[in-house]
């Protein structure tokens, strides 16, 4: 049976007095994969901060390979094997593709030639500087950067947000890759809903805050009227080609 890595317990947890999230619970396996899904503006963001340490949380517990990491600073999780890509990717302008990859770089599967591999057009640009990227690139560069610190578990931020659907498909590819090949867990928070489904193995919907519910990432692909009515998808919701109108960044 696979370890859980991480798992939440009833948690309360927003900024200051304002409660963003309540009563949150799910767990995380070795090897697993989670869907965030909700609307815009249920706290699926501040969950991710809150696994990282940046939010104040209230009660519960955050347990990270059975240990009570709830209160331990971000820099202590990320050491224990947590990686978080945020959603505004946070490349350094100045610094050139390798080198955004080795500034916080640690030992493990997760090296050079590894992303590389994963992310081919990072391997073209190198020596090129993070401010010359496409936001496509900038994405990749983000991914790469947060697998060079070999997390066990990586936090995905809206990744796919405001890109082509050519690059759409070819992140989708890598994160599939990412798992499948490597053993990376991760949790996907993403408007792209059928995507986000299709990668991942369970899937939790927020609702004001909320779990309103759980389920096979499978299960609930199929379940058209669920995702209709917890998400809105006839409206919010990916075409079928993975593209949303707004999309416009390569």
């Amino acid at each position: 049976m696979a370890e859980t890595l991480l798992a939440l317990r009833n948690v309360r947890a927003g900024y200051g007095d304002a409660v963003v999230l309540d009563d949150i619970s799910f767990e995380v396996p070795e090897r697993g994969s989670l869907a965030v899904l909700g609307r815009n503006g249920v706290g699926k963001s501040t969950l991710l901060l809150t696994i990282m340490g940046y939010t104040d949380v209230a009660r519960g517990t955050i347990a990270w390979r059975g240990a009570d990491i709830t209160f331990a600073a971000p820099h202590r999780r990320a050491l224990k094997g947590l990686g978080w890509v945020a959603q505004e990717r946070e490349v350094f302008p100045s610094l050139t593709v390798e080198e955004n990859l080795t500034v916080a770089s640690q030992r493990g599967r997760w090296d050079l030639a590894a992303v590389y591999r994963l992310f081919p057009r990072l391997a073209e640009r190198r020596n090129g500087l993070g401010s010359h990227l496409s936001g496509g690139e900038q994405q990749m560069l983000a991914i790469a950067r947060a697998l060079m610190t070999n997390p066990a578990l990586l936090l995905l931020d809206e990744p796919l947000e405001g890109l082509a659907p050519t690059i759409v498909e070819e992140l989708t590819r890598a994160i599939r890759r990412m798992t499948a090949d490597e053993g990376t867990a991760f949790i996907v928070v993403e408007q792209h809903a059928e995507i986000a489904l299709s990668i991942t193995d369970m899937a939790l919907v927020l609702e004001r805050g909320n779990v309103a519910h759980r389920a096979p990432s499978r299960d609930l692909l199929g379940d058209r009227a669920t995702l209709d009515r917890l998400i809105g998808l006839g409206v919010t919701g990916s075409r079928a080609d993975g593209s949303r109108p707004e999309q416009c960044s390569n």
